[in-house]
């Protein structure tokens, strides 16, 4: 590696220690989660996927499952053909993957790998819809996430390609964010004020 490739490595690991302190401080973040849970139910709105996948909510990320219980509980009102499911990612550290198992309200769950809880033994699905977790995000809708890789990874593998939503609050924003070659721009970004992307 390079130096300048090691610098923008040091450069992105400061940012994303300090976009996670800020927001694991973020004085109104339960105001911001309550608003950026609206965005997303009224974004989802009219929108025909049965399948959606998520994450399990770590260091003061926002949460979406509320909005996506939700959402299925309106499917099962409005007596939809097909049952509306909710998944959440199993890691194979090994490996490197990730694939989405279904989750409900009450699912047994148990730690993975790096110590977040995901479905204990339960059915395996595809979503055609994938929420994702934003550190930080930019314009053009460019995410900056752990540095783990696994989301870019799983979605280089995917066939077809599942619809990609980033999730933060509004000082997630990274105004001068250089993505990389390998980096994969989301298809939507939401936030607390509304739609970040596309605009």
């Amino acid at each position: 590696m390079d130096n300048s490739n090691e610098s923008k490595a040091a450069q992105k690991k400061a940012l994303r220690k300090a976009l996670l302190e800020q927001r694991l401080n973020l004085p109104d973040r339960l105001q911001r989660a309550e608003l950026l849970q609206r965005v997303m139910r009224i974004w989802l709105v009219g929108r025909t996927d049965v399948v959606i996948g998520a994450y399990w909510p770590i260091k003061g990320e926002f949460d979406p499952l509320p909005a996506l219980h939700r959402w299925k509980e309106d499917g099962e009102l409005i007596d939809q053909p097909q049952p509306r499911r909710i998944g959440l990612p199993v890691v194979n550290r090994e490996h490197k993957t990730m694939t989405f198992h279904a989750w409900y309200p009450g699912c047994p769950m148990e730690e993975d790998a790096y110590g977040i809880p995901k479905p204990k033994d339960t059915e395996l699905i595809v979503p055609t819809l994938l929420f994702v977790p934003c550190v930080g995000y930019s314009a053009g809708g460019y995410r900056l996430g752990y540095g783990g890789g696994f989301y870019d990874r799983m979605l280089g593998s995917l066939d077809p390609k599942p619809v990609t939503v980033g999730l933060g609050f509004g000082t997630d924003f990274v105004d001068d964010f250089e993505p990389e070659p390998h980096d994969m721009p989301l298809d939507a970004i939401l936030n607390d004020h509304g739609i970040v992307w596309p605009i």
